[in-house]
């Protein structure tokens, strides 16, 4: 049965998801970077559709996917021809390109929000999509905790592009399951665990976490276990890539450190010195973030120790390759009648994981708890 997506945003992640995706159909890959790969799922790899994309940068609305993955990552990895099928529509801006240098238009900038909104549910009605994947670039927004609250402002045209969309494909129909890797505040917001579970459909979120977080937090439940009194953490990246260049705004930037930062006192179980927050873009790195980290810790006989680790990491590819599970997953949650949202899901794949009040856990922990709740359900065989 197939897993049908559409991707909201098609940039650098979209692009190495979809491209990766048919690359694995065809024998082309393996899927390394797919964490639950090696286990036999309910939905295969191969089952995953890509039918439908949107965006709001004007040189990308009306190409094929084909044409802009051959633009943004033909340069590093082929691109099937099969990507042909699928062009790129106009989404909903509501400001989320906003101070960046792109040219970027959305329907409810051309038709007005009720028919912005209107035409975007019609869009839905024709691609039929299973999951729903938020991948537009980091933007700044606030929970509203009560559906209320949610349903006003979305009717005021006041909320983000990621809660419009969550709206929109939560009261689209049932049976959906709504996919966010940025940090806005979806599943970990009551108002869209009520919204989706009332629906009778999914959210999963929120913020990818990809490279130094997981790293971060596993590092830090290895100095947990063996007692070692955590004294402060230094963490950065820099990147050159979209995203990090909206992060040079400053309120874009806060959404991604408090997702990042959330980590230290939910391990620990206490706060320590620290600076974890992306820093800075430089256009050079494209794609293939720097990754700096400096953990100092108190030892047996009060001895003090550290650790400096460097990485350089293909930002995009690296969440992408969570996607592939999170698809399956999410289809697979739906169909077993799992609505709201899912926090062992959440816990290994999010940096801020959903619902309210959630703890971080280390990653290697979260993956044992989640394969072990993914075959108690029957979605792991």
């Amino acid at each position: 049965m197939p897993v049908k997506v559409l991707l909201l945003g098609y940039g650098l992640v979209a692009a190495h998801f979809h491209v990766g995706v048919e690359r694995i159909k065809l024998g082309e890959v393996e899927p390394y970077g797919v964490p639950l790969a090696r286990y036999k799922m309910s939905h295969r790899v191969e089952d995953i559709e890509v039918v439908g994309a949107v965006d709001v940068d004007v040189g990308k609305v009306g190409r094929t996917a084909y044409e802009v993955a051959r633009e943004s990552i033909g340069d590093s990895v082929p691109v099937p021809r099969s990507l042909r099928d699928v062009e790129i529509s106009m989404g909903l801006h509501m400001g989320s390109l906003r101070g960046l240098p792109m040219r970027a238009e959305g329907l409810e900038e051309r038709l007005g929000l009720g028919g912005g909104l209107a035409r975007f549910a019609e869009y839905l009605d024709s691609v039929k999509p299973d999951v729903v994947m938020n991948v537009i670039t980091t933007e700044n927004a606030s929970p509203f905790n009560n559906v209320a609250a949610l349903r006003d402002s979305v009717g005021r045209g006041s909320s983000s592009a990621s809660q419009t969309y969550a709206y929109a494909v939560a009261t689209w129909g049932r049976g959906t399951a709504f996919v966010n890797v940025i940090p806005t505040p979806l599943a970990r917001d009551q108002a869209f665990v009520d919204l989706f579970s009332g629906a009778g459909s999914l959210v999963l979120g929120d913020d990818g976490a990809t490279g130094a977080t997981p790293l971060t937090a596993d590092i830090l439940e290895h100095l947990a276990e063996r007692n070692r009194r955590v004294l402060s953490i230094a963490q950065f990246n820099i990147g050159g890539n979209t995203d990090f260049l909206a992060l040079t705004i400053p309120e874009r930037n806060a959404m991604k450190e408090s997702t990042k930062a959330s980590v230290v006192e939910d391990i620990l179980g206490y706060d320590v010195p620290h600076y974890i927050k992306p820093t800075g873009y430089l256009g050079p790195l494209g794609d293939r973030k720097f990754v700096s980290m400096h953990i100092s810790w108190r030892t047996f006989n009060g001895l003090e120790d550290e650790m400096v680790v460097n990485l350089r990491i293909n930002d995009s590819p690296a969440l992408a390759g969570l996607l592939v599970d999170l698809a399956r997953i999410g289809r697979a949650l739906v169909e077993r009648e799992h609505y709201g949202t899912a926090y062992p899901v959440n816990a290994f794949f999010m940096k801020s994981p959903g619902p309210p009040g959630s703890r971080n856990v280390a990653r290697v922990l979260a993956y044992e708890m989640l394969v072990k709740w993914l075959m108690q359900i029957g979605v792991i065989h």
